[in-house]
């Protein structure tokens, strides 16, 4: 086994503190939501212990070596942008960062397991299990009492609170909670483009390998791997862009460069006839799914030989700095789907496509954000429904906290990939940014909740989006509005809030939504985005296409309010710090009005339910 020595002394600062059995919060899973949920609620002052079976934090962005982040590129949000921006300052720039085409951040695993521990380690009220298994975990009473084993030996730890965030949902299935598994039929889930009938196939999975550069007179080529065949891999330089119609082109170097890492390494996790592999784990026994990942692990060894062999690529070998594994390879195959449980809002994709079409206003609820493309892998299954999954396209969107929620569990939340989510949109919300801000907002949730002393589904919703929007978490994914910006907070509540609305933007593999904080705003455009949130103006239509300026502005607040006069208003515009003289016929942008809005009515406090609708 290897360990660097930065890994040993975060591993021994999570260690230090086990004989406390009481928390506030139990995660159990170190993964990528597991791990932001536990810097989260740390951070906030709550005692919270993940369990984590392996010896890094990350889980598909370290142990399973996918350390090629897709999306959320233009969209840093919370813990996901703290841990951008610790690559950046490890490898000297984002551009440092832009090494394979594939996308904008790619890092080496270790380097990630490193940054993540760092960050673990200032947040105080986190304690961190190490290569601990959990055994059973039961709710009695209002709480949990959480056995796990570390090192053979047995412990038993107790909180009002658990987060779900293993990689295949195995603790919320533990307690009989009802799921989804496969592909949901289009009349149950209200998909146009799902399959007819539902079915259990699940995405491929893929044991990532992490090659290494020794040079161009190094021979690393391993042993022919049992029951290697060239034929399975022979396509697997062809390769077109999917988003295209274009045709594949025979570009080997190109299908290696897909994902290639800082300092001469190469994350190989490649779908067309490369190391994907079929099989659904989630129902099978522990032991059952041992052997299917080692068959895994052999496909993997099968296309490096491959690589090696076959293509040429001697010079290319298993990275033996990276992993402290035998094998050199990851110690978690990476999972694209997991069980999905019903929740207390489904997020289905009329929600991604059209958020303020869709039957519920969802987007008001949102704690996380994404802007990659669907993306499914099942090219290891010829049988699935041809459902060309990349071609549906989709503005950026944001997660519905509902879905984070079991229906039938009062102390539980749902993280990494078991939220209430449907197959196709799965595609989306699988990805490394998203699940960042999956398990960011149910730490935040946790927080809430164990403040409130209230159970996850009857906090205030709002609570809960301001502790993320504290922690430069977007709650809205405006693409042209960040967290540097003074104006952020307001703008992310005044968006939630549906006053004004955001553009979607269906681009490439990196999707949009502008708020266009520039864009002079019309007196029409703001009363009716009002309207829904005071009654009030319901029957009023004196407001015209002209552009609002000042003077009538403060005519229509007004009509809600007579106090907001003048003076207030100018108080405001000071305090606030606002650009420019005020006079009556200054032209508002959408930023200024969204500040005005925001301080002087404060629209974001009026409470919504769990579908967006509001409580008035």
């Amino acid at each position: 086994m290897k360990f660097s020595l930065s890994t040993i002394f975060f591993c021994f600062l999570s260690l230090v503190s086990f004989s406390q059995s009481k928390y506030d919060l139990i995660i159990v899973g170190g993964g990528a939501s597991g791990t932001a949920a536990g810097i989260s609620a740390g951070r906030a002052g709550n005692q919270v212990l993940i369990i984590e079976p392996t010896v890094w934090l990350g889980g598909m962005l370290t142990s399973a070596g996918v350390s090629a982040i897709d999306g959320n590129h233009h969209l840093p949000s919370g813990i996901w942008g703290e841990f951008k921006s610790n690559l950046e300052n490890h490898y000297g720039g984002a551009d440092k960062l832009s090494t394979g085409w594939v996308s904008n951040t790619l890092f080496e695993p270790k380097v990630g397991n490193e940054i993540l521990k760092r960050m673990a380690a200032l947040s105080q009220g986190l304690t961190i299990s190490y290569e601990s298994q959990w055994t059973s975990a039961k709710y009695t009473s209002g709480q949990w009492t959480v056995t796990y084993t570390v090192k053979g030996e047995v412990k038993t730890v107790t909180a009002p609170l658990l987060i779900d965030a293993t990689e295949l949902g195995d603790v919320a299935a533990s307690q009989g909670l009802s799921y989804r598994l496969g592909m949901d039929a289009r009349d149950e889930i209200g998909e146009s483009f799902a399959p007819a009938e539902s079915n259990d196939i699940i995405q491929d999975l893929t044991l990532v390998a992490t090659l290494k550069d020794f040079g161009p007179d190094a021979d690393r080529t391993i042993e022919q791997p049992e029951g290697y065949d060239p034929e399975l891999f022979a396509c697997a330089c062809a390769h077109a862009d999917p988003i295209t119609d274009a045709d594949p082109t025979l570009d080997c170097d190109k299908m290696l460069n897909y994902g290639k890492l800082p300092n001469g390494k190469y994350m190989i996790n490649w779908p067309n006839c490369g190391n994907d592999y079929y099989v659904n784990l989630v129902e099978l026994s522990p032991e059952e799914r041992k052997t299917e990942i080692e068959k895994a692990k052999l496909k993997t060894l099968q296309f490096v030989y491959y690589i090696q062999h076959e293509l040429g690529y001697k010079n290319l070998g298993l990275a033996d700095d990276e992993y402290p594994t035998e094998d050199d390879l990851p110690m978690i195959p990476y999972h694209r789907e997991s069980r999905r449980y019903y929740g207390l809002v489904d997020f289905t994709l009329p929600y991604v496509r059209t958020p303020y079409q869709a039957p519920h206003p969802l987007y008001r609820t949102g704690v996380a954000v994404g802007d990659y493309t669907i993306d499914h892998h099942h090219k290891e299954r010829p049988d699935a429904p041809n459902i060309d999954f990349i071609k549906i396209r989709v503005p950026s969107y944001n997660v519905p906290l509902g879905a984070l929620i079991p229906k039938d569990h009062p102390g539980l939340i749902l993280a990494e990939k078991s939220i209430s989510v449907s197959n196709i949109v799965n595609g989306a919300s699988r990805l490394q940014p998203v699940v960042l801000g999956i398990g960011h907002a149910a730490g935040a949730l946790a927080t809430v909740a164990l403040r409130e002393g209230k159970s996850p589904a009857d906090v205030s919703i709002r609570a809960v989006q301001q502790v993320l929007l504290s922690q430069n978490g977007y709650i809205m994914p405006f693409i042209d509005v960040n967290p540097d910006m003074q104006s952020f907070g307001a703008i992310q509540r005044i968006g939630a809030t549906g006053i004004f609305k955001g553009e979607g933007v269906p681009y490439l593999w990196a999707n949009q939504t502008w708020f266009y904080p520039g864009r002079a705003v019309t007196e029409f455009e703001l009363i009716q985005g009002m309207k829904p949130l005071y009654p009030d103006l319901e029957s009023f239509w004196g407001a015209s296409g002209d552009y609002l300026t000042l003077s009538r502005f403060e005519e229509l607040l007004r009509l809600l309010n007579p106090e907001l006069n003048r003076e207030k208003v100018s108080i405001t515009w000071d305090k606030l710090g606002m650009k420019g003289q005020l006079f009556d016929g200054l032209i508002l942008n959408r930023e200024q009005a969204a500040m005005l809005l925001d301080d002087l009515l404060n629209p974001f406090a009026i409470e919504i339910d769990w579908h967006g609708e509001l409580v008035q």
